[in-house]
């Protein structure tokens, strides 16, 4: 497997037990034996296994079943693998019950196959992993931050964030700067929904999807006879919005002389429809967004100078590309998930931590959006609980990106909060995986777990 799963393994007969350890290590598997049931439960204790062999019938106080019971209690997503001899069949497979609380996973029968044994740790473990990866992923999407269905963790849009909560209170005009499928109408929405015009009405004018004419009567509205097919007079979409907030997107391809009637509706609040020559005034905050670079379309006359100005007067706001913020994307496919399951009734309760490396890897041209596209299908088309590599459309698990890893900006947090961010950003490199994790820091794997219980990472 993909994983290497530290397996207890609890043997009375010590032989038995490290031969079944050394059969394990070679499949890459940690192992530690312990001879009896109390030492089996504090060994879980110190370090929680992603899988339990233990054999039914144990000297001492408690037997098999006991411990089976404890991992339960102690290691939720571990799973057990009971040993019993021939003729005791029963007692394991009543353990294997779906009516049974503290269920196992599997039993064998001795004497031990090692093959088998491979096998079933094998499946066992990634299992385990998966369920334990899963559990944490979702503490961290609980433990991210919200705001208006943006999530995140990223120190990026952290930043971007706590600009939006700012610039919603004030009247300012707001210039968003973003990729396509970053959100930037989300952004747009979250400024009108966190200000003062809230209860006013909030419209929506992407400047690329019409032509110069349609433009003018779709923003400033036309008379009756204004020009070809205009059968009635029309309000436009700045009346609509009198009041509220009128989000403006992809105004970089806005023609130049839709631009001179838009500045004066900036600085003055002045509509005159098409095909008019009253003069209506409206109160309206704009909020405008691109993914052009507007300095250079000034350079090239393709963008006034002025216009620019007047919409930079609040402030801009530059939501990074999702490949800048590669640490929010596990929270976002846990969070799609959640939205595939709630929307459409499918039944995905993760994802497999392979699968999330190649989605964590890969290049997302199409921002957040080409990501949550990308999991719902997965959602809809799977047959099975978990997210897989194979449920990957092939772009995706074909993919061969060389993630550029950077240096984030330390100043200013503490020792403390360094090795935080150090241990999470490596958990995150290894997949979740501890043993690898605790070998690249060059510390105890209980070194790591210390640290992880020190800092609520586990």
């Amino acid at each position: 497997m993909d994983e290497s799963a530290f397996v207890l393994i609890v043997e009375d007969e010590t032989a038995h037990g490290e031969a079944m350890a050394e059969g394990l290590k070679r499949s890459n598997h940690i192992c530690r034996v312990v001879p009896t049931g109390a030492e089996a439960v504090e060994s879980m204790k110190q370090r929680p296994p992603d899988v339990v062999i233990t054999d039914y019938r144990l000297g001492g106080g408690l037997d098999g079943m006991d411990v089976l019971r404890a991992a339960k209690r102690e290691v939720p997503e571990c799973e057990v693998i009971l040993i019993t001899a021939y003729g005791s069949e029963q007692l394991a497979r009543d353990a294997l019950s779906r009516d049974n609380p503290d269920r196992a996973y599997d039993y064998l029968i001795k004497p031990i196959d090692i093959d088998v044994l491979r096998d079933k740790v094998d499946r066992a473990g990634r299992q385990a992993i998966t369920a334990r990866q899963n559990r944490e992923l979702r503490q961290q999407v609980d433990q991210a931050f919200s705001f208006e269905g943006i999530i995140g963790t990223s120190q990026a849009l952290a930043r971007e964030i706590k600009r939006v909560r700012r610039l919603a209170r004030t009247k300012s005009t707001v210039l968003i700067f973003g990729e396509s499928g970053t959100g930037k109408e989300l952004i747009a929405q979250a400024i009108h929904t966190n200000s003062p015009r809230k209860n006013k009405p909030f419209k929506v004018a992407n400047c690329a999807a019409f032509t110069e004419t349609l433009l003018d009567s779709e923003l400033f509205g036309h008379v009756k006879g204004a020009f070809t097919g205009a059968y009635a007079s029309r309000k436009g979409m700045l009346e609509a919005a009198d009041g509220g907030t009128l989000f403006l997107d992809e105004i970089g391809d806005m023609p130049l002389a839709m631009q001179a009637k838009l500045l004066r509706a900036l600085e003055n609040g002045e509509v005159m429809p098409v095909g008019s020559t009253e003069v209506h005034h409206v109160d309206v905050r704009f909020v405008a967004a691109t993914h052009q670079d507007l300095a250079a379309k000034v350079e090239i006359g393709e963008f006034r100078q002025d216009l620019l100005y007047r919409l930079h007067a609040g402030g801009a706001i530059r939501i990074p590309p999702l490949r800048e913020r590669r640490e929010d994307i596990p929270l976002l496919v846990q969070h799609f998930i959640d939205r595939c399951n709630a929307e459409n009734h499918t039944e995905v309760d993760g994802i497999a931590p392979e699968a999330m490396r190649k989605l964590t890897q890969y290049s997302w041209r199409g921002n957040v959006r080409e990501l949550r596209n990308v999991v719902e299908q997965m959602c809809v088309e799977t047959d099975r609980t978990t997210l897989g590599v194979e449920d990957l459309p092939d772009p995706v698990r074909g993919c061969t990106d060389i993630v550029p890893v950077g240096f984030p900006n330390l100043a200013g947090l503490s020792m403390a909060d360094v090795e935080k961010l150090h241990i999470m950003n490596t958990l995150k490199m290894f997949g979740g995986n501890r043993d690898k994790t605790a070998k690249a820091l060059k510390i105890g794997a209980r070194t790591l777990y210390r640290k992880l219980n020190d800092y609520g990472l586990r």
